[in-house]
């Protein structure tokens, strides 16, 4: 059961991931690889703040506003000096590993001697719950600890998804979604496409950021190694969500990234426990991805055309 719901809780912080890289990939079709570099930007700060005695709220929150820098400036560099968005993203994601370096003092700052917010989730819990150490759930024992967090970081997805979600049906978020759509049209009407981008980018990182923050918490540890392979995470959990809801409206669809982020994880938790090579797990998503990609137009072609004509 504990590993389950540390499943659980590590997909659902991992969704604000998988948030900010459906803003890039599918709001604005925007390659951008900064999120290996921002994600350990917040927890690098996050981590840093709360060695000094920063509480975790303030903490979380720098977190996400260096993330939000981090996403301006790969915007910045490609609409400003008009480099090249994906060599943009490289750019900003390189020099984040030294920043990151930087900002920590070190490659691995540990957290279990500090106050962060699972420690905080667990007294609450335990003056919620009644009890000290465990619970008992349907016959199963589960520590207070880890229904506390795992309650709170579901409190946090649902108030940050609601939160884009609305934000994205105001006329600003209705304007950024037809940047990525049809960016002649939008510039027809007078609004300034670069500022759109800057502007959409500096938001998906931040969440991406928060992420950062939140897993360096939960884990105990920031280190600058964690953000490696993180967009192809954020990925996968896009594209198995669109597999779930199969359908383009925006309520939908990010339902679908965070229902994918948590699947993607407890599919990763049954391989491990299965006997996965743990130094196999990036090759691995990297191939789902691959499959995930070219499946949908491999079935089309194989169906054969009489299905298709019916369909029709």
């Amino acid at each position: 059961m504990t590993l389950l719901l540390g499943a659980w809780t590590i997909g659902l912080i991992l969704s604000l991931l998988a948030l900010g890289v459906f803003i890039s990939f599918r709001v604005f079709d925007f390659p951008d690889i900064t999120a290996d570099g921002s994600i350990t930007f917040g927890a690098a700060i996050a981590a840093v703040l709360l060695v000094k005695g920063i509480s975790p709220l303030w903490a979380t929150a720098a977190a996400f506003c260096g993330g939000v820098l981090a996403g301006a400036t790969t915007g910045v560099l490609h609409t400003k000096f008009r480099i090249n968005g994906l060599l943009s993203g490289i750019l900003v994601m390189t020099a984040l590993y030294s920043v990151n370096l930087h900002v920590m003092g070190k490659s691995n700052v540990p957290l279990l001697a500090v106050k962060t917010f699972p420690q905080a989730a667990e007294a609450v819990g335990q003056r919620l719950f009644g009890a000290s150490e465990v619970l008992h759930l349907l016959n199963w024992e589960i520590a207070v600890r880890d229904a506390s967090v795992l309650i709170l970081v579901i409190l946090i997805i649902a108030v940050v998804s609601s939160a884009l979600y609305a934000f994205f049906r105001t006329n600003l978020g209705t304007a950024m979604r037809a940047t990525g759509n049809n960016p002649q049209m939008i510039r027809a009407l007078g609004v300034n496409v670069g500022n759109m981008i800057v502007l959409g980018l500096a938001l998906s990182n931040g969440l991406i950021g928060l992420a950062g923050a939140l897993l360096a918490q939960y884990q105990g540890f920031a280190d600058v190694q964690m953000g490696i392979g993180m967009v192809v995470w954020g990925l996968a959990s896009v594209i198995i969500g669109e597999a779930l809801v199969g359908s383009t409206q925006l309520g939908l669809v990010i339902t679908g990234a965070l229902m994918g982020s948590v699947l993607f994880r407890l599919l990763v938790a049954i391989a491990l426990r299965a006997g996965l090579n743990p130094n196999d797990l990036k090759l691995i998503t990297a191939a789902f991805v691959f499959a995930a990609l070219i499946l949908p137009d491999f079935l089309a072609r194989v169906r054969p055309k009489g299905a298709r004509a019916d369909h029709a």
